[in-house]
């Protein structure tokens, strides 16, 4: 299980936000198009802005190219793009730009360089850049592997409420890396991360019913959460919930069918 998590944090923060707040007039018409779906006409506000030094409009243009929405995709485009708003201190954008170094996209890979960018936006408080800095002090990754200062900079970002960082948090205290073992603990920063919706929580939650760490073993309540995280299409819990079908168990009918098709 925890491999497979762990090939999934990166990824997850490849999604940057589109609720910051927005000026009145052409930044806020990006917005309301982009949320509409008018991707054309987003892009075509967008790069007006970025144009003009707009670090927020540089940083969703670098998106847009990174996705492929209302224009080709082009990461060595997003690259460009997330380095004009992460020169100008803009914290998205150097989170951007590190994950860019730390996949290989647009860039060749370079986890020391990931970190670098990483660190800037984490200085300033962000909860995602300072969640990813705990990754690679967790993977060894551009740093020496450090899970004490990965469980801090963890800590760092679950004061700001951040999910994935509460359950990385969870994931620490669960297999005893960084801190004291402590199942209990796991559950409560497994529960605070699957309250606010995030899959992975939903997952390890469910496990942890299901092995019956920190809580009082309950199939049923595990099959219950590996559900929620199956239905957001989380591969993890898709798979789990298919071997509850295929042992029936929970207060599942044993149903192969029901198994493979998860």
């Amino acid at each position: 299980m925890n491999n497979a998590l762990c090939r999934r944090l990166v990824a997850f923060f490849l999604a940057v936000s589109f609720s910051l707040a927005s000026t009145a007039g052409p930044a806020e018409d990006a917005d309301a198009a982009y949320k509409n779906g008018d991707y054309a006409t987003a892009l075509g506000l967008w790069r007006d802005l970025a144009q003009q030094g707009d670090a927020s409009a540089q940083t969703r243009l670098g998106v847009m190219y990174r996705n492929g929405r209302g224009v080709a995709k082009d990461d060595a485009e997003a690259v460009a793009w997330f380095r004009k708003a992460a020169e100008q201190g803009y914290a998205t954008a150097q989170t951007n730009l590190g994950l860019m170094y730390a996949r290989g996209q647009g860039v060749p890979r370079d986890d020391i360089e990931a970190v670098q960018w990483y660190r800037k936006a984490a200085e300033q408080g962000s909860a995602w850049a300072q969640t990813n800095i705990g990754y690679m002090y967790a993977q060894g990754r551009g740093v020496a592997k450090n899970e004490a200062e990965a469980v801090q900079w963890y800590r760092k970002a679950t004061e700001q409420d951040f999910a994935m960082a509460q359950d990385n948090l969870g994931v620490m205290y669960r297999d005893g890396r960084g801190v004291t073992q402590n199942h209990v603990a796991a559950l409560d920063w497994f529960r605070k991360a699957a309250e606010q919706g995030y899959a992975e929580a939903h997952t390890n939650l469910g496990f942890m019913y299901e092995t019956g760490r920190g809580v009082t073993k309950d199939d049923a309540e595990a099959v219950r959460w590996y559900r929620k995280a199956a239905e957001q299409g989380n591969a993890l819990g898709q798979a789990n919930l298919g071997a509850m079908y295929q042992r029936g168990r929970g207060g599942l009918p044993q149903d192969d069918q029901q198994a493979v098709d998860w």
